[in-house]
Formats: C-alpha cells, sequence, structure tokens
C-alpha cells in the first residue's frame, strides 16, 4: 500500500512538512534543527547535586543541615527562586537555601563571614576584580565554587541579574525561646531578652542583634510570620554577632511573651508615648524582655497590653521616632549601664 496524503481540516491534502516526501516522491530532507518549528531546549543538564530528587542533591541538602528540611520541605526540592536584585527575598527565610546575586551583593556577602553551600561562577566572565576576589575569598574559606551555565544561574536567581555571580546561603537554624532563658541562666545573669514586633527590615533585625552582643543581651526573639527573618542581609548588618548571640522564632509573640513572664521576666515596652524615660527604668537590673516596635507604627495594641512597663527614649530635635535599630541600642546601652549601677 502506497503512502497516504495528509487531509487537513478543509479535506484538502496538507503540506508535507519537513521529514516527509517532495513532489517527485523522493524522501525530504530535515532542516537539521533549523527550520520554523525547531526546539529550544531547556539548556545544559544541571549538575547533579542540583537536580531535584536526584540522591546528590538530597545528600547536599542533608548536608546543610535539619533546617532544610522544615515547614513541611522535602528535601528534594530545588531551591525557591528569589525577586529581585542582590539579597533574595525568600519568603519564609531560615528554612529554605538563600540566593544572594551580583558581583557587588556576592563580594560583602563574602566579606561578612556569611555562611554560605557555594559560589557559582558563570563562564567567560571579563576580567574584574571583584570576581577575582570573590572567588579567592570563597577558596580561602574552604568554600566550594562551581562553574555554572548561564542558563543554570538564570535558574538559580529566578531571572534576577546575577553577574556571573551566585552565592548559596545556608539556612539560619532558629532557637527555641527558652534557649534564651539557659543561656543567660548558664552565664550566672539576669535574662536580657531583645523581642521585636513588626519589624520586617532584616538589617535591622543584624542591627539589633550586633547591639545585643555588645551590651550583653542573651538573644533577640522574633516572631514567625510579619517580621524580618536572618537572612544574607541580616548577616551583614550584624557584623558576624548572629554566630555568636541567638535568634529564637516565637509562633506566637504574644503568647512566648507571657511564657515569659510565668518564667519570672519582666517585659517592657518601648512606646514614645510612655512617660517613663528608659534611663529611670526600675526593672532594668532585673530578668528583662525589652520589646522594640517598628518605626511606622510602634507596639501593637496586644503586645502593649502584655507589657509589664512602656518607656520612651527621650528625644530633643525635630525627629518624631527612631528608626528599630538605633531605637533598640540605646535601651540596650541605659539598660546596661543601669545594670552596672546597680551592680556597683
Amino acid at each position: 500500500m502506497g503512502a497516504q496524503p495528509v487531509t487537513g481540516r478543509g479535506g484538502g491534502q496538507s503540506r508535507p512538512g519537513p521529514g516527509g516526501r517532495a513532489k517527485s516522491g523522493k524522501p525530504r530532507p530535515g532542516t537539521g534543527g533549523y527550520g520554523k518549528h525547531k526546539l529550544e531546549g531547556k539548556g545544559p543538564t544541571p549538575p547533579a547535586h542540583l537536580r531535584p530528587g536526584h540522591p546528590a542533591q538530597r545528600r547536599a541538602t542533608a548536608a546543610a543541615g535539619p533546617a532544610a528540611g522544615r515547614n513541611g520541605a522535602r528535601a528534594d526540592q530545588p531551591a525557591p527562586k528569589p525577586a529581585g536584585r542582590g539579597v533574595s527575598k525568600v519568603r519564609g527565610a531560615g528554612s529554605a537555601v538563600e540566593v544572594v546575586a551580583g558581583r557587588n551583593a556576592v563580594l560583602e556577602s563574602l566579606r561578612a563571614t556569611v555562611p554560605v553551600i557555594a559560589l557559582h561562577v558563570g563562564p567567560r566572565l571579563d576580567a574584574d576584580q571583584r570576581i577575582s576576589e570573590a572567588i579567592s575569598l570563597a577558596a580561602g574559606k574552604g568554600i566550594p565554587v562551581v562553574e555554572a551555565g548561564r542558563a543554570e544561574l538564570d535558574r538559580l536567581t529566578g531571572g534576577a541579574i546575577h553577574q556571573g555571580l551566585v552565592l548559596r546561603v545556608r539556612p539560619y537554624s532558629y532557637a527555641h525561646p527558652d534557649d534564651l532563658i539557659t543561656r543567660a541562666q548558664d552565664a550566672g545573669q539576669p535574662p536580657l531578652i531583645v523581642a521585636l514586633d513588626g519589624v520586617t527590615d532584616p538589617r535591622n533585625l543584624g542591627a539589633i542583634v550586633r547591639s545585643a552582643a555588645a551590651f550583653g543581651g542573651h538573644g533577640v526573639l522574633v516572631p514567625v510570620r510579619r517580621s524580618a527573618g536572618v537572612t544574607a542581609g541580616a548577616w551583614k548588618a550584624s557584623a558576624g554577632t548572629l554566630a555568636r548571640v541567638p535568634v529564637a522564632q516565637a509562633p506566637n509573640l504574644v503568647r512566648t511573651l507571657a511564657g515569659y513572664q510565668e518564667a519570672g521576666l519582666f517585659v517592657v515596652g518601648l512606646d514614645a508615648a510612655a512617660e517613663t524615660p528608659i534611663d529611670q527604668l526600675d526593672l532594668a537590673d532585673g530578668p528583662l524582655v525589652l520589646v522594640v516596635g517598628s518605626e511606622g507604627k510602634g507596639l501593637s495594641r496586644l503586645v502593649t497590653e502584655h507589657c509589664d512597663a512602656v518607656a520612651r527614649i527621650p528625644i530633643r530635635g525635630a525627629a518624631e521616632s527612631l528608626n528599630a535599630g538605633v531605637a533598640a541600642a540605646i535601651a540596650l546601652y541605659e539598660v546596661a549601664r543601669l545594670r552596672d549601677a546597680a551592680a556597683s
């Protein structure tokens, strides 16, 4: 039986495509993949440790720590795609691998000793001192340097501008709220904990951790929802002190504060409308939780109602409010000063 013609929607015969037969009956030559209907492909095959479901990828995720499997995330799931330039904003930061993209952002993160899984470098990059320094810093810290194609870097960054450099940051392992009290007890000191209410900028979180390290704080408490998490930006702002001062997560901030009160801690909130100046706080020398609100909204109503006292930072000048990081630093300094005065 001879070859049957291909019939179109109107009943006529449609033209044979590539690979069919010409009018002469001879086989029509193919296009070699360069015709109108050529396949685009999916780019180069990623390395085994980046392929979802591959045993090497599961081993790499397991080596990153138990935090990679929190909140129902499976170990064989790929890293979430970030949005925007520089430091990515990963939802639920601290439970997933974060990605830093761009030469300046990557170099700053490496200088700030941000805990890194690997540095991904694109091929055939133009000569740039930042690239050489980033590779040198990574090699000096024992961080794997992986050469990756442009398609792979685009996949890792979700299409963000990466300039041929991508950094995968290790997930942060949050402490339990009770661990902060235990840390103070082990040091033989009255607990001093900073709780954040509505602070959403990771740089503020990093700055507050740095201040807590400077003035005797035993840890920082953040809510799980609607709050800044420990990201690469927080690591950089903390100047490495996140490695020494733990950050704990509270599923419900009000309940956690109530639990602290049951454990004998006093909860003091910072409020610009309070009557007591922070330098006259009578509770400063006792076990204390200092609650800092956001710059715009301040403390929430429920948190304010659960405070044992509220105090203000006296402001002399045109400024109406202070940045959360600055306010926490001033309050922690005053608490440390009052504690030293009480001990002398």
